[in-house]
């Protein structure tokens, strides 16, 4: 199976760190004309973005499936032909991905192509945020309330919940891996039909400074 994959350096070592039969060949791409023009059996766009101009590029003449790092957009918004995948930095390393289809019948194809990776992988509903990534916006915006609040510094919330709740990296060391843009973004999309994911004034701030 040929695999061409769209991603920066971060993602692309994310996704090498994983391990993939030798049998599975990946064809990395610097642009959505490279990616959509290389012959491959699945092509992944993890730098997906809704500009209309990437969305009409990505449109697959040939049929094959098309995964596209889409957290915060449903189905609705990006158009059935793309599967979403939850790639935020820092997810790819788990050893379950979740996958969202925008169309039942995409479901076969995603078999297919993780059973060549081998990799495991967990639908989830076509929902905005899928569960992990709404989650982590969740932690991250209370912890910017508790900063905001002065309760305590970003270093010693991050440490609180380490050693409180065994995370892996604090709340604001998360964010700083995953990038707060996306996850302002999440909250903002989250936040138009519940408003308890409404951005904390302090994270609005950083993201508009």
């Amino acid at each position: 199976m040929i695999i061409a994959i769209l991603a920066d350096d971060v993602l692309k070592e994310e996704w090498l760190s994983k391990e993939a039969p030798e049998e599975v060949e990946f064809v990395w791409v610097d642009s959505v004309r490279s990616l959509m023009m290389t012959e491959a059996d699945a092509r992944f766009d993890l730098l997906f973005t809704t500009d209309p101009e990437r969305m009409e590029r990505l449109k697959p003449a040939d049929g094959k499936p098309l995964f596209v790092n889409a957290v915060a957009w449903t189905g609705k918004v990006i158009g059935q032909q793309f599967i979403r995948i939850n790639a935020w930095p820092s997810l790819l390393r788990r050893p379950i991905i979740e996958v969202a289809l925008t169309d039942a019948k995409q479901a076969e194809a995603v078999r297919s192509v993780f059973d060549a990776l081998q990799w495991r992988f967990q639908l989830v509903p076509d929902e905005c945020g899928m569960i992990t990534p709404r989650v982590l916006a969740m932690i991250v915006n209370e912890a910017y309330y508790t900063l905001g609040a002065g309760v305590s510094t970003k270093e010693e919330i991050d440490i609180a919940m380490k050693l409180g709740t065994n995370y892996p990296m604090g709340p604001f060391e998360w964010s700083a891996v995953i990038g707060l843009v996306p996850i302002g973004l999440l909250l903002k999309e989250l936040g138009r039909t519940n408003g308890r994911y409404a951005p904390a004034p302090v994270l609005e701030q950083e993201l508009a400074g």
